[in-house]
């Protein structure tokens, strides 16, 4: 099963400070000696090398020039692009508001023909009215403090959200049954929101499990994951966006998928779930 969601862009950062160490030590230079070289304060080459500061391109050019391996700079550089990538914080990536990502991502899921989502906290966020989504959204802005451009950020949800009505996508798609009554907007807007459930998933494309108050766990709840065909998992922390791209990994997420969605209910008990939280909005 999955444990921490960070392991990937640890183990990523790891690997470039690991071979830059290789880099400096077949050099036959100490750690003070290539600080030296690089014009760095001795500390530096130290943090970078116990992947305790992530170098800049810069950083990697220097240490590589220092340690006559300058054709090994530009893989690295690649390489460390790739490990930042990984993991990046909320506040970092909503720091012009949430439109932005919205629209950044929507050619990922344009291009992805299955989508499989597991949501313990907030109904997904291609399956959202404008009404949740705002009381999300403006919700998600308060407690971050980043600029609020909430209703064009609803609207570029709700443009990205196309790909379930349009285009060659299959969803398969797992709610803890508690989401259903986590209210992030008011009632009518919950009820809305609810609603829209029943209908979206008779849609043939859409497949949407609820995992019950009271099933037997084979896999305990995890933090929500957004699987993108085979090639990608995005799971959401309280402080950052982490993608997970090695296969090994992903496999590890599509394996949990797999076993939540056998102690899903799916069907008719999912109407009925639904409708009982609808009944409890009264």
């Amino acid at each position: 099963m999955p444990t921490s969601p960070l392991s990937t862009a640890q183990a990523a950062r790891m690997a470039i400070a690991v071979r830059l160490d290789e880099i400096r030590r077949d050099a036959g230079l100490t750690g003070h000696e290539l600080a030296h070289r690089c014009g760095w304060h001795k500390s530096k080459a130290s943090r970078i090398a116990r992947a305790k500061t992530a170098p800049s391109d810069a950083d990697i050019r220097a240490w590589c020039r220092a340690c006559d391996a300058e054709d090994q700079a530009a893989d690295l550089i690649a390489a460390s692009r790739t490990a930042e990538s990984m993991y990046v914080q909320w506040r970092q990536i909503h720091r012009d508001g949430m439109r932005r990502v919205h629209e950044k991502t929507l050619p990922l899921y344009q291009r992805t023909t299955h989508f499989r989502v597991y949501a313990s906290n907030v109904v997904p966020g291609m399956l959202q009215t404008a009404a949740y989504a705002t009381g999300l959204l403006r919700s998600i802005t308060t407690f971050q403090a980043t600029p609020d451009d909430v209703a064009d950020a609803v609207q570029a949800r709700l443009h990205r959200s196309r790909v379930v009505h349009k285009g060659n996508h299959q969803f398969a798609l797992l709610l803890e049954e508690a989401v259903l009554y986590y209210q992030v907007c008011d009632a009518p807007a919950m009820a809305e929101q609810l609603r829209y459930l029943l209908d979206v998933m008779s849609r043939p494309n859409v497949s949407l499990g609820i995992i019950p108050f009271t099933a037997r766990r084979t896999v305990w709840p995890l933090e929500a994951f957004y699987a993108f065909d085979n090639a990608q998992v995005a799971v959401e922390t309280l402080t950052a966006e982490v993608n997970i791209t090695a296969p090994g990994e992903i496999r590890t997420y599509l394996k949990a998928f797999a076993e939540l969605s056998a102690i899903a209910v799916h069907g008719p008990d999912v109407r009925r779930r639904i409708v009982r939280a609808m009944e409890s909005l009264d």
